[in-house]
């Protein structure tokens, strides 16, 4: 079997530790983006998924954001420190991608396919991790690191507001990406007798 995809999933991984010492350029990382969207796969070829590339001042903004809406569920000061710490981390890094699903697309396909109805928003989930998965293991192949951070829907309405995002857009991920400055941390897998069944 040949293993390309194999190695490529390997070397994906959550990294926290993120800076700007990035080589591509913005136009790249953009156009890269867009096409690896387009490419993943979603049910019924609906393409619901949607992304707000966010660069410069806007990658400040959007972790502005986040700890702003934090802060008023924070108990005390070690807490606001600690929160606070953790978006810095985040905020250092180059960009971000907030990922979200256009509802109008998944009613409609729920008014169009009754039969179906119960399904579409599950598949439009789908669709989402087909979508983030492709883009993320795309990042680790370019030599860059990514996590993704789900601060929705607690950052819903000021996300809308300040990028102007559509109404029927659901906001359903946020994929910091940047230049690795230090490795992921050794990470466990449970036995596959718990996780696979083989019928021969």
């Amino acid at each position: 079997m040949k293993t390309e995809l194999l190695d490529l999933q390997k070397q994906r991984r959550t990294i926290y530790a993120l800076g700007r010492n990035v080589e591509q350029s913005k136009e790249e990382l953009s156009n890269f983006i867009k096409e690896t969207i387009k490419q993943a796969p979603s049910a019924f070829n609906s393409q619901s998924t949607r992304a707000v590339i966010l660069f410069n001042d806007y990658q400040d903004k959007i972790w502005d954001i986040v700890l702003d809406n934090l802060k008023p569920h924070l108990k005390d000061e070690e807490a606001v420190k600690a929160t606070t710490d953790k978006v810095s981390g985040f905020k250092n890094g180059y960009a971000t991608i907030l990922f979200f699903t256009d509802m109008d697309v998944v009613h409609g396909l729920e008014k169009n396919f009754p039969a179906y109805a119960d399904n579409f928003y599950d598949w439009s989930e789908q669709a989402q991790g087909n979508a983030q998965y492709a883009v993320w293991t795309g990042l680790a192949e370019n030599g860059l690191g990514a996590n993704l951070q789900h601060y929705n829907p607690l950052i819903d309405e000021d996300v809308a507001k300040e990028f102007d995002i559509p109404a029927s857009w659901r906001l359903r991920g946020q994929m910091v990406f940047g230049s690795i400055e230090a490795p992921a941390q050794a990470k466990d897998y449970m036995d596959d007798e718990d996780r696979f069944k083989i019928f021969k």
